[in-house]
């Protein structure tokens, strides 16, 4: 008869499997070659790795039912808390871009109370990551009753800023500061974003002064590359480049690219492409290792301000050839974008095609790209086409690209294409409500037009 792993055994078995269904039936059924008759007792570090690979997995219907076995007292091996776990588990759900799951998680009577700040705040970042209004932010911050501390200050101030409510993100720095809460240097960082954001880049710089001078926090990278990126969005170049020559000697401020991507946009974008080149040798001599926001700076700058998408496509070849930076969605979706803009709607189809020779299949944004770029050059056939692998992939279409492609089909009169982009849309619900009915008006009779809206119906409701 077979027997049973110990419980650091199981861990290390769940930790070694890649596949999350696997790891399920091995944490579900523990044997081994041993013969015991007693039941299996799970540390809490087995049901860490097990939730957390469900959770990676979008499997939450296994995970619910993992935790709904959670004995109340789990021996912890050394490893973990059961709060961790509980945190696992509404990170998941944030990430999942599922809010009242996440509020569900957080009240889960397999975690007793009470809660702590952490928990709190790890529920108002999985609330943020699914765009909650700042309003139930709030809420939770209520019922909960925890005293908040700088980190649920943090949250909430990011929820404001992406709001664009400068005046709460004012209101709940004053806040804190009334309540005894000392600001961090993430605090100031999402002030003087917000600020900038507001094209408030004087208050910004008030801020960055104050908080050296009243507050003895000494404003780090992401202060720098937001002033920097607010300077260049005023095309302040030079001024944006003082201030980089500022934060030079200081290898912690300048230890990633940001700062110089956005630099490099900036000068593509006032005509300096020329100064780029000393920008990258400047990097070279401090060693700073150009990221792939630089060179998708560059790919951006050279399509829309050069229209030179030759000179692009060659960026995206060196960047990983000579320099090891493999290009992500946003290079190829750029590079795209520039093509389609120029009329180049054959390489960019061309490009896509091949992005799996890359080693990076096209993602949902690339798709789009190409589709928004073929419907705006009249290429409504090859735009079907496109919405066809879209459709294989499980992607869709923006709602106003949509309404492009059926528009651009419909004054050609193809009353063919028409049916079948119409169907199409249907099948991933990209086709708005009644917005087929003006299209086929003057492509389809009275017969067609009925036969046609009784197979839009049947593909919405099966």
């Amino acid at each position: 008869m077979a027997g049973k792993f110990p419980s650091d055994h199981l861990s290390a078995a769940l930790l070694r499997e890649t596949d999350p269904a696997a790891a399920l039936r091995l944490f579900l059924n523990p044997t081994n070659a041993t013969p015991s008759s007693s039941p299996f007792r799970y540390s809490l570090r087995c049901y860490d790795i097990i939730i957390s690979k469900l959770a990676a997995a979008r499997l939450f219907p296994d995970m619910e039912s993992i935790l709904s076995g959670l004995p109340s007292a789990v021996p912890s091996s050394g490893t973990g808390t059961r709060e961790h776990v509980l945190c696992q588990v509404i990170s998941a759900y944030g990430r999942a871009r599922l809010p009242a799951a996440a509020r569900r998680a957080f009240a889960h009577p397999a975690f007793p109370e009470p809660r702590t700040a952490h928990a709190v705040n790890t529920l108002l970042t999985a609330l943020l990551a699914c765009r909650s209004p700042l309003r139930d932010l709030l809420a939770v911050c209520r019922d909960t009753g925890i005293s908040p501390n700088e980190g649920t200050y943090n949250i909430l101030m990011r929820s404001a800023a992406a709001s664009g409510s400068l005046e709460h993100v004012r209101h709940l720095f004053d806040e804190m500061l009334l309540l005894g809460v000392s600001p961090t240097v993430a605090t100031f960082g999402i002030m003087v974003a917000a600020l900038c954001d507001a094209d408030k880049l004087e208050q910004a710089f008030e801020v960055k002064e104050a908080m050296v001078r009243r507050y003895n926090v000494p404003p780090n990278a992401a202060v720098y590359a937001s002033l920097i990126k607010g300077l260049c969005g005023r095309r302040k170049v030079d001024a944006a480049m003082r201030l980089k020559d500022e934060i030079a000697g200081k290898a912690e401020l300048v230890r990633g690219s940001v700062v110089y991507g956005t630099l490099v946009r900036a000068l593509f974008q006032v005509g300096r492409k020329d100064e780029v080149v000393g920008l990258l040798k400047e990097m070279k001599e401090r060693k700073i290792a150009p990221h792939r926001v630089v060179f998708n700076a560059m790919i951006a700058g050279l399509c829309e301000d050069e229209r030179d998408p030759g000179a692009a496509l060659a960026v995206l070849d060196d960047m990983q050839k000579k320099h090891g930076c493999k290009p992500d969605g946003v290079s190829y979706s750029t590079l795209v974008a520039g093509l389609c803009k120029l009329g180049k709607w054959r390489e960019a189809t061309e490009l896509v095609k091949g992005m799996p020779r890359r080693d990076f299949p096209p993602d949902v944004v690339t798709y789009r790209m190409l589709f928004d770029g073929l419907c705006a050059a009249g290429e409504f056939h090859e735009a079907n086409k496109v919405l066809g692998d879209m459709l294989v992939k499980g992607f869709a279409p923006r709602m106003d690209g949509a309404r492009k492609l059926v528009e651009g089909v419909e004054k050609e009169g193809d009353a063919a294409l028409l049916e079948l982009v119409l169907c199409r849309l249907t099948k991933v619900n990209a086709l708005e409500s009644g917005g087929w009915e003006k299209a086929v008006g003057g492509v389809f009779n009275d017969r067609e037009k009925l036969r046609l809206q009784k197979q839009l119906d049947s593909i919405r409701y099966t």
